[in-house]
């Protein structure tokens, strides 16, 4: 695309950003429905899957950390031109992908009670917990291999195929999840072990169809696993995205845990804010897609200046989409809240919380993209230092000082919390100037002493 107008680049950046963002709002209300229909089961099951959850979020950690290498690596190729280059590293990501896949279902087989032990569950939820955990994670590889396709997709410039894909599956986990947990037509429902069952169909179904779709892209591999010499220059970039997301993870439980320090409602109350304010992200998590793959493509092509613009164009975009979110988590919040609860105080510190986030949209909207715009240009390390940052010094000092020391209880907790992604967004807007524009300076000094 030479010479595009910004009105053509917008339209671009959409066309990538929407799909992205539709597909994580369908997984997110899936994941709402998920839960409502264990909460029918009892409390112990719902606390079973939770807990369950919190240790396949580690696994999903180390996927997308695959999938955030890979991503980079084949949008450059694509850009550059060179196919036969980017299927070779999609074909050897997905062999990585299915040998961590089978690694984690091993270690969930004969780890699982001792896992689920560490993490705090009571002996009255272990039960439960262990055929939940068991069903659902010992074929890890149906996780790795939906995320790593899903990212090839991406990285080639398609996100509506993943969209679609995400659409119909998503579909029939809701339907696949009532008729396996409570039965249908003299089907007796299976429990819990049904709630776990559905999830591994609907994945097993995803790998297949993505499959399939890339195997019509451009992108096309024979499912033929080999390991070759772009698996280092893979686990370059991914290791630091993975450091990344296990220490976000790790962080909020010693941040959550202050948190409880605070005081049980408080906790609770930070909990429905936080489940509100997840809709928050779909636009950031969408263009950040759009950010990564336009940004690794330019480069590939060797046009940093056209990458440096479309980051920015794709970050200004998130702001305003993001800023009219926090205008409506402002004005909303407190109806928002009484979906959740209907005690006074607990609606009080909710609509605290999210008004204190509503301002801190922008940023959020920053970061978000900025660290997809890094990770298309191949530095994973600067958003796991600005993660690492955020996370264990802003955050959980924020807590200590602002909601322990000082007693603004929710308000401190999400004082913290914006001051963590203006900092994020400052320190993360400063890297990407300084990555793309060094290199565009260079090129030009190189070009005035040819002349």
């Amino acid at each position: 695309m030479k010479d595009a107008s910004n009105r053509e680049k917008i339209k671009i950046i959409l066309s990538l950003g929407l799909p992205a963002m539709i597909e994580n709002l369908l997984q997110t209300i899936v994941g709402f429905v998920d839960t409502l229909f264990v909460s029918k089961l009892g409390l112990n099951e719902v606390t079973a899957v939770g807990v369950t959850n919190a240790i396949l979020a580690v696994y999903l950690a180390v996927f997308l950390a695959m999938g955030i290498g890979t991503s980079s690596l084949i949008a450059k190729s694509v850009g550059a031109g060179d196919l036969d280059k980017a299927k070779a590293i999609a074909r050897q990501s997905s062999f990585i992908s299915a040998i961590l896949g089978i690694i984690f279902g091993v270690i969930t087989f004969f780890f699982a009670q001792p896992l689920l032990q560490i993490m705090g569950a009571e002996p009255y939820v272990l039960a439960s917990g262990v055929v939940y955990f068991r069903i659902v994670a010992v074929p890890s590889i149906f996780i790795s291999l939906m995320t790593i396709f899903g990212s090839i997709l991406r990285a080639a410039g398609d996100t509506k195929t993943p969209m679609k894909v995400g659409l119909w599956i998503n579909l029939l986990h809701v339907i696949l999840d009532y008729i396996l947990i409570f039965g249908l037509a003299g089907l007796p429902g299976m429990g819990i072990a049904g709630a776990a069952w559905a999830t591994v169909l609907v994945r097993l179904v995803g790998s297949v169809v993505l499959f399939m779709y890339i195997r019509k892209s451009k992108l096309s591999f024979p499912l033929k696993m080999s390991a070759g010499h772009h698996t280092l220059p893979l686990l370059q970039l991914s290791v630091p995205a993975v450091a990344e997301r296990l220490i976000m993870r790790f962080g909020q439980v010693l941040y959550f845990g202050l948190i409880v320090r605070v005081g049980t409602e408080v906790y609770a109350a930070h909990t429905i804010a936080g489940n509100i304010e997840i809709f928050s992200y779909m636009p950031g998590y969408g263009l950040a897609v759009a950010a990564t793959t336009l940004v690794g493509q330019y480069l590939g092509a060797n046009r940093r200046e056209d990458a440096y613009q479309f980051g920015l164009l794709t970050t200004g975009i998130a702001v305003i989409f993001m800023s009219f979110v926090g205008i409506l988590l402002f004005v909303f919040s407190p109806v928002a809240a009484t979906w959740f609860t209907d005690e006074t105080n607990a609606i009080r510190m909710v609509t605290t919380a999210l008004r204190i986030d509503a301002f801190a949209q922008p940023f959020l909207a920053i970061g978000l993209v900025l660290a997809g715009a890094l990770q298309g240009a191949g530095d994973t390390k600067s958003p796991m230092y600005s993660t690492a940052i955020g996370m264990w010094l802003i955050r959980v000092v924020g807590v200590y000082v602002l909601s322990i020391h000082f007693n603004l209880g929710i308000a401190g907790v999400w004082l913290s919390i914006a001051i963590d992604l203006f900092v994020r967004a400052i320190y993360l807007f400063i890297q990407f100037r300084s990555k793309l524009t060094k290199g565009s300076m260079e090129q030009k000094n190189k070009h005035i002493a040819s002349l």
